[in-house]
């Protein structure tokens, strides 16, 4: 094993062992008492729920597009969080949120593979692909039945930490890895959103909430990753 993929092991399982370490997260139940909850053409929390729409159009245009299983599971899992993220903000609750969390993580194991076999071996997608989006599974499982989110931020987060090392440690197979770190950006952003939902509100004076624009910055996150697919050359080797 050479010096990046130890550096990239010990990272990945690094970050495993911290949240082991880490003390249980639960689950706040204030996390559902969004800042939007006006209700039009008889659905409640429109906004929340209408915003999720345009992950279903990146997810369809994405499947229709890759034949790669990682990346096919990347947009699959994005189409099905508009399905289950406008369930949840239909009727917010730790129950409906379930739904909402399922394709995420088949979306971020999906991209997680996906990068690990472009950049190190392409047989390592096929070798990872089913664990990973299992493990993705089991950690909502997980917080479902314990309320202890740990393994779940930890399956969110492993792909903004592996992505920079794997920009820096490897060569990339692909033009158009600029395109890359600025889906990150525009995913940072999201969560930035999600955050200052209340502020963000009250900014656009109750037009729009933070947690709505977090849908949006998402979708257009993951249409970024479907940009640089859709644009990139294999380089020279």
């Amino acid at each position: 094993m050479n010096r990046a993929n130890t550096t990239l092991g010990v990272a990945v399982l690094g970050s495993l062992a911290l949240v082991i370490w880490l003390p249980p997260i639960a689950q706040e139940l204030a996390y559902h008492q969004f800042a939007d909850r006006r209700s039009f053409f008889g659905v409640p929390n429109f906004w929340d729920v209408a915003s999720s729409l345009p992950f279903l159009l990146v997810g369809i245009a994405g499947v229709a597009f890759c034949r790669k299983a990682a990346w096919l599971a990347f947009f699959i899992g994005v189409a099905f969080v508009a399905v289950g993220s406008g369930y949840y903000h239909w009727d917010p609750t730790n129950a409906t949120l379930v739904w909402d969390r399922l394709p995420m993580t088949i979306a971020f194991m999906g991209l997680f593979v996906a990068l690990l076999g472009e950049y190190i071996h392409p047989r390592l997608a096929g070798l990872l692909l089913y664990p990973m989006l299992l493990l993705g599974l089991l950690s909502v499982g997980y917080w479902h039945w314990t309320d202890d989110l740990r393994f779940y931020l930890w399956v969110q987060f492993i792909p903004l930490l592996i992505v920079p090392l794997l920009m820096v440690l490897f060569r990339a197979r692909y033009s158009h890895t600029w395109l890359l770190p600025l889906a990150f950006v525009w995913y940072v952003l999201a969560k930035a959103a999600e955050i200052y939902d209340r502020e963000l509100f009250a900014l656009t004076g109750n037009a729009f909430s933070g947690h709505s624009l977090k849908h949006v910055l998402a979708a257009i996150g993951c249409l970024t990753i479907l940009w640089m697919l859709r644009a990139r050359r294999m380089l020279a080797a």
